[in-house]
């Protein structure tokens, strides 16, 4: 019997046009085996903006399994042999050793400059709890007082989150504010279906901290990351709403591979 915790990706993608986003897919891992499928929010995706299957995996209802990490995947994944390799995953708080593939492509969302796909982490519940780490979104948006207050950040500070409702773009937008009021961006909005509804019911029941401040020269987008802690009422599942269920059931389809389809793309 394998032991290993199964680990779970969600697959996000955004429409140019409309800029809106959609869950559109699950990746899973059990210790030996990666599994692939759509989620109910692709064909949601699919009738607001026209989304189409991926070239990678270009059935709706199949199962796609493979001993290796897919090709779509992998190419998300920083080689070890560029120059700042080191320094990328310092920025994510991410070690060499024993590097978890799962893991870095949840705590780096899997961006690509070449299209406009996210990758995100489901959490693992911990004696009650759920954790997450995320970078900061939006913070091209920011006043040049923040930044310099980003730049002023201890690790382990504590941040809030205020609803944002007026905002026409996300009614359920969330900002991270200093103690001191100073917005320091966004929580991602992957995130927000996940934890609205509980900081809805009590605040307390979330908390954001710092967990890495990356100072100039690095990325604006990667400048901020945020350690979750969070804990759910009774009858609480993460990602539980419609649009983050299967297409299909796994065990009604059979589509397992023992080497990756190297197609990458659409």
């Amino acid at each position: 019997m394998n032991a290993t915790p199964l680990k779970t990706l969600f697959l996000a993608w955004q429409d140019y046009q409309s800029r809106l986003w959609f869950p559109v897919g699950r990746l899973t891992f059990d210790g030996e085996v990666y599994t692939f499928v759509y989620i109910k929010g692709a064909k949601q995706a699919e009738q607001e903006c026209g989304f189409e299957p991926l070239m990678s995996f270009p059935e709706w209802s199949r199962v796609y399994r493979s001993t290796e990490l897919f090709a779509f995947f992998t190419n998300r994944v920083m080689p070890r042999s560029r120059p700042d390799y080191q320094s990328y995953l310092s920025r994510f708080n991410l070690s060499t050793q024993n590097l978890d593939l799962m893991e870095f492509l949840g705590r780096t969302e899997g961006e690509r400059q070449t299209d406009n796909f996210k990758v995100f982490p489901y959490p693992q519940p911990d004696n009650g709890q759920y954790h997450l780490s995320f970078v900061a979104h939006g913070l091209r948006y920011l006043p040049e007082c923040s930044v310099r207050r980003m730049e002023q950040l201890e690790v382990g500070e504590p941040l809030w989150l205020a609803h944002e409702f007026h905002n026409r773009h996300d009614p359920k937008a969330l900002t991270l504010n200093t103690e001191d009021h100073h917005i320091l961006g966004y929580c991602p909005r992957y995130l927000v279906a996940n934890v609205f509804d509980i900081l809805m019911r009590d605040p307390n029941l979330v908390e954001v901290k710092v967990a890495k401040v990356n100072l100039p020269s690095s990325p604006l987008k990667s400048r901020l990351l945020c350690e979750m802690t969070y804990s759910g009422f009774e009858g609480y599942v993460p990602f539980d709403q419609e649009q983050y269920q299967p297409l299909t059931e796994e065990d009604e389809v059979i589509g397992f591979a023992t080497s990756v389809d190297r197609s990458y793309g659409r």
